[in-house]
């Protein structure tokens, strides 16, 4: 009985947050709608969602938010009716990302010039490689060797012009990890259609929770394609940015990763304490964990 009351609870929340996205609602109003404190709405949304309220709230306004961008409405327009304060606001919730054309992908970097470098990560060194239109490149070396890694690089560009700069690279990197959405950080993806919408899928896995191939194809519209979506998955060439790492096999294994299983249990453990430690702060103090 208490089971069956929990579960209609929680289908009632998640249709009063929907229903009043562009509000933007926090927890405190949710918990009052449902009559319960804020501290055991918070434990048991996420205990029967999967998300916090919080999580639940950012990924219906990230849709609608995209969904209005695709239509053709302004940055301003789209941040007001979505319920954001200004664009400002919706660069912090929209990775920006900047896809390659056709004829780009084509030339394999021809005339494209790369500058990439070695730095420390929370996850030991990491080669990361950018253009002036951004990020194009991020891979952990501890386990497969630096060599190997700018290999990966190399065979994705194969006719860029590379140049090394580690200083300006440890600059990339800490920005990266510093955990900052005071600047949102730029991409630049080369990959297919069907690529592209793997990895766009996987931006919207929330930190310290897990998808599964199966779910991503479903997801994007692609039912019984979880051996492709896990081709596409494998080459994401963005690690921790776009987080391939929290995409596991559907009976629970970790699975493989490019970058190495044991960086990758390592990312997961670190976001599941992050997460946790966020909701029992907030949880103390009545309020959402900021994600």
């Amino acid at each position: 009985m208490m089971r069956d009351h929990q579960y209609r609870l929680i289908a009632e929340a998640l249709k009063w947050v929907a229903e009043n996205q562009s509000d933007q609602p926090d927890l405190k109003q949710l918990s009052s709608r449902m009559g319960l404190s804020p501290h055991h709405l918070q434990r048991v949304f996420q205990q029967w969602a999967g998300v916090t309220p919080k999580q639940f709230l950012k990924m219906l306004t990230r849709k609608a938010a995209l969904d209005r961008l695709i239509d053709g409405d302004t940055v301003l327009g789209t941040a007001i009716e979505t319920g954001l304060s200004g664009p400002g606001r919706l660069h912090d919730l929209v990775i920006s990302t900047d896809a390659l054309t056709p004829g780009e992908i084509r030339k394999r970097g021809d005339g494209v010039s790369i500058i990439y470098g070695y730095g420390d990560t929370l996850f030991g060194q990491a080669l990361v490689a950018w253009t002036p239109r951004g990020i194009n490149f991020l891979g952990f070396c501890d386990e497969n060797g630096s060599d190997r890694v700018l290999l990966a690089l190399q065979d994705q560009w194969t006719n860029a012009h590379l140049a090394e700069d580690s200083i300006e690279a440890q600059r990339w990197l800490d920005r990266i990890f510093s955990g900052s959405k005071d600047q949102p950080i730029p991409l630049w993806l080369r990959g297919s259609p069907f690529q592209l919408k793997v990895w766009q899928a996987l931006l919207e896995i929330p930190g310290g929770t897990h998808s599964s191939y199966g779910r991503l194809a479903a997801q994007i519209g692609h039912p019984g394609a979880a051996r492709a979506i896990g081709t596409a998955v494998g080459s994401n060439p963005i690690a921790w940015i776009i987080p391939c790492h929290r995409v596991i096999r559907q009976v629970g294994e970790l699975g493989d990763y490019r970058w190495g299983n044991i960086t990758k249990q390592a990312m997961i453990g670190y976001e599941a304490v992050s997460v946790s430690h966020q909701i029992n702060d907030a949880g103390l103090r009545g309020e959402l964990p900021v994600q």
